[in-house]
């Protein structure tokens, strides 16, 4: 999600730095560089030629002329102003009222709503420690009930039953007053969806606005659309009172327009992003981070809370106590440590988050092929005894075969995990001696498919 513009945008921003001097005649060349990775991006015009013109104004204004390096200047009005394109400031879900706070949900089919009900039920329970009910009045989708039942369930949420012959309205009343009676602190409402805008279905959902009266109205939009996404955001702002946006897909390989324009186009903030198809993958939107990160600066805060949530404390306390006691890093652990890697959303989640001139290294690397390798490695752990996991220097030939066999992989490749973990265990040593330069150094090709 958004490579391209980043990569472009990333470009420019070395060239702006590298000025000593800036001009009308070399700004208005950044600029137009910048406006075309705009617009390649898909970024709406009307919405392009607004950030152009104010990036324009603070460019040539005293802050940035007078400045004593005046290409970091201009770097930092062009963050600025991505930023307040994109809301400017972190919006948080509003869930102060009288329980249950019912959260609407609406979109076209297949922009994600179901999956995102889910999501949003999963980071309600685990990070605001509320009791969640959900309700589809989708009774047009075949199946649309069911695959909220399941994930619900998934996501550890109650869910309020409903059939495909029931009307949308008298299903939303009973679950507000199954919510209500049964203490629950936030009801999510999955709307029906359609294909493409239709009267019918903004009647219908604007009729479950009026009776529900949520304190939240999300519209849920495909970050993939492009263009699509900003005519169909225009259509539900004209027919609700939207409070927040929802970008899901937005690991999907698009051009990323949609994350610049809908804030712009809707006037509600994005809240949400979702990324993957794991119940996990639904993060708080943060438009001064996501302009770090287009502009290639890297999202080091959001890694480090991926890594907060990802890491068992006691685990990680586990391995430092052992390590600090002298004892010897094994196959165990570095198996644990593949699984919290897995958990923070894998290498291609975590290469995403850092500064370009990092990701440089990664450069041609295969991510899929480097998670496919990685669950590979893991299986064969699996496959040894828990004696072989302690003890590494007993695994031999005979014994490599019997492993490679029961992984599905070639001895080779047993090989190979045992030479990358000599590796790790080595780095650990370091570790152990306080040798942080040398450790880093250590890193160097540890991780599948990077050199």
């Amino acid at each position: 999600m958004l490579e391209n513009l980043s990569q472009r945008l990333g470009r420019i921003v070395k060239t702006m730095r590298g000025e000593a001097r800036l001009t009308e005649a070399n700004t208005q060349e950044m600029l137009r560089e910048i406006r075309v990775a705009l617009l390649e991006a898909d970024v709406a015009l009307p919405v392009v030629r607004e950030l152009i013109a104010g990036i324009r104004e603070k460019a040539l204004g005293q802050e940035v002329l007078g400045s004593l390096t005046p290409g970091q200047a201009l770097v930092g009005v062009v963050h600025r102003a991505l930023a307040e394109l994109m809301g400017g400031r972190t919006a948080e879900l509003d869930l102060a009222s009288q329980p249950p706070a019912v959260v609407l949900m609406a979109g076209l089919q297949g922009a994600g709503k179901t999956t995102t009900v889910g999501k949003l039920a999963k980071w309600l329970r685990e990070t605001k420690k509320k009791k969640v009910l959900t309700v589809s009045c989708d009774v047009y989708r075949p199946a649309a009930i069911e695959q909220l039942r399941t994930v619900a369930a998934q996501a550890g949420a109650d869910f309020f039953a409903s059939t495909p012959d029931q009307k949308p309205a008298d299903i939303a009343a009973a679950a507000s007053q199954w919510a209500r009676t049964h203490y629950h602190d936030v009801l999510l409402v999955d709307t029906a969806g359609r294909l493409a805008i239709d009267e019918d279905m903004m009647r219908e959902i604007a009729a479950l606005h009026a009776q529900l009266r949520p304190i939240e109205t999300l519209f849920v939009v495909d970050a993939m659309q492009g263009q699509d996404a900003v005519n169909t955001a225009k259509a539900f702002r004209e027919a609700l009172p939207l409070t927040g946006v929802v970008l899901t897909k937005l690991d999907g390989d698009a051009r990323g327009g949609a994350a610049l324009s809908v804030k712009a186009v809707t006037g509600a903030p994005i809240k949400f992003v979702g990324v993957g198809e794991k119940l996990s993958g639904l993060e708080g939107f943060h438009p001064e981070r996501m302009a770090n990160r287009i502009l290639g600066m890297g999202d080091i805060v959001s890694l480090v809370e991926e890594a907060h949530k990802a890491v068992d404390e006691k685990t990680a306390k586990a391995l430092a106590d052992k390590l600090k006691a002298g004892n010897r890093f094994d196959l165990n652990d570095f198996a644990a440590q593949l699984g919290q890697m897995n958990r923070m959303g894998g290498l291609a989640s975590l290469l995403d988050k850092l500064p370009s001139q990092l990701q440089q290294a990664a450069a041609g690397a295969d991510m899929s092929q480097a998670e496919r390798q990685m669950r590979r490695m893991h299986a064969i752990i699996q496959s040894m005894t828990r004696t072989e996991r302690s003890r590494p220097e007993l695994v031999k030939a005979s014994r490599k075969r019997r492993i490679a066999a029961g992984a599905g992989v070639s001895v080779q490749e047993v090989n190979r995990l045992l030479g990358q973990f000599d590796q790790m265990q080595s780095m650990m040593k370091k570790m152990q001696k306080g040798g942080l330069a040398k450790m880093m150094r250590g890193m160097k090709g540890m991780l599948p498919g990077i050199r």
